[in-house]
């Protein structure tokens, strides 16, 4: 099960009034990537993870949205809900997409195309979006059945039909063959999955190396990898690519303090608390660095990750150069974000997940950044005075 478009599906459901045109949802700046387009942006040959810079130049007029990643994890728990509602083997991929497991469900529900059409009809009726979605007897026909049944499609690939259906496709059909594994199999005649298919395996293994017989295996349909059943999220973070390379110290911590808000909201959310925080920096040469640390007591509090965060900065004293890239990650989650914690005498540990729990509120109730850290406002000039970074809690 494959949702189409995710991003921009969810968008759509607050702005109806773009259906039908070019919409890309990202961030404008030069440095940040597509992070999911309409079908009608795709016509211009705008990709997932395309440099935005690329996308506005192959479609000035399209629509560029701002991501709201907190309202794709809001329906993605739903869609996962209706997964679960029809079998418990439930391997979840991505936000947006899953493998199900329905041997045990047809008996109840009926076949793949009947179970197929019910859970798309459900998901178009209860969410808004679409879906498409891939059936067959192993993961990976599965995987390619919903990707050529986009958008909005279901394809059934019987077992007894295959391996004929296989061969017709061409080898970057199959997983594990990217780009350079294409040229390398053009040079000696393979261009299909039927090729592959019948190209002996030694010749795959000195051409590929231990995935010959991999990709070998696939080519005849054979992916004996069951649905395993999802694991909790062992971590949650966020990030954030500069439009220009920073070297000062504040811009780097204001950052860290809106992404351990962001962090912080969704640990909420999820019920979890981190046991640890991590900080990762990628330099302009595209070099990346990473800390971590272990905290006193999980915490799911923005005030408690930004603290973590900046001192791992601190600790790391001059950086050797100009930073791209920023990120934070609440790791070591466990359950229980509303249970009791350990309070400093003064409870002011207690006071920040107060406040912060209203602001969670707040913003459900009107819209992300309603109400922001006045550290991240930006500084207000007044006449004569010199510029500075802003200061607040």
């Amino acid at each position: 099960m494959d949702m189409d478009a995710f991003f921009v599906s969810v968008e759509l459901l607050d702005h109806p009034h773009l259906h039908g045109v070019p919409v890309v949802v990202g961030s404008p700046s030069g440095r940040s990537v597509v992070l999911s387009a309409s079908y009608e942006a795709r016509a211009f040959g705008i990709r997932s993870a395309m440099p935005m810079s690329i996308a506005m130049r192959r479609c000035p007029g399209a629509v560029i949205l701002p991501p709201h990643q907190r309202r794709y994890s809001e329906v993605s728990q739903q869609v996962m809900r209706i997964f679960r509602s029809v079998t418990p083997h439930v391997e979840q991929l991505s936000v947006d997409e899953a493998f199900l497991d329905i041997a045990g469900s047809m008996r109840r529900l009926g076949g793949p195309r009947e179970i197929g059409e019910q859970v798309r009809a459900e998901i178009s009726s209860t969410l808004g979006i679409t879906a498409s979605v891939g059936a067959g007897t192993t993961k990976f026909v599965a995987k390619i059945a919903s990707t050529r049944a986009k958008p909005d499609g279901l394809l059934l690939i019987p077992g007894d039909q295959t391996v004929a259906y296989l061969h017709t496709l061409p080898v970057s059909a199959l997983w594990g063959v990217g780009a350079k594994t294409q040229e390398a199999l053009a040079r000696i005649g393979i261009h299909t999955v039927e090729d592959v298919a019948h190209t002996p395996v030694p010749t795959l293994r000195r051409l590929l190396g231990s995935a010959g017989e991999h990709v070998h295996n696939l080519a005849w349909g054979r992916d004996p990898r069951r649905v395993v059943v999802s694991r909790a999220e062992k971590s949650i973070g966020a990030e954030e690519t500069f439009a220009t390379d920073i070297e000062d110290t504040n811009v780097l911590q204001r950052e860290l303090l809106r992404l351990s808000h962001r962090t912080a909201a969704r640990l909420r959310a999820s019920g979890n608390r981190a046991g640890g925080v991590a900080l990762k920096l990628r330099y302009a040469d595209f070099s990346t660095l990473t800390r971590s640390k272990k905290l006193d007591e999980p915490v799911d509090s923005a005030n408690a990750l930004y603290a973590a965060a900046t001192s791992l900065l601190a600790v790391l004293g001059d950086r050797p150069m100009p930073v791209r890239l920023i990120g934070l990650r609440a790791e070591s989650l466990e359950s229980g974000g509303d249970g009791s914690t350990q309070l400093t005498i003064d409870r002011r540990d207690d006071n920040w997940r107060l406040a912060e729990r209203v602001l969670d509120d707040v913003n459900r109730k009107f819209g992300e950044a309603r109400v922001i850290p006045a550290g991240l406002l930006a500084p207000r000039k007044q006449p004569g005075a010199n510029d500075g970074p802003a200061t607040g809690g």
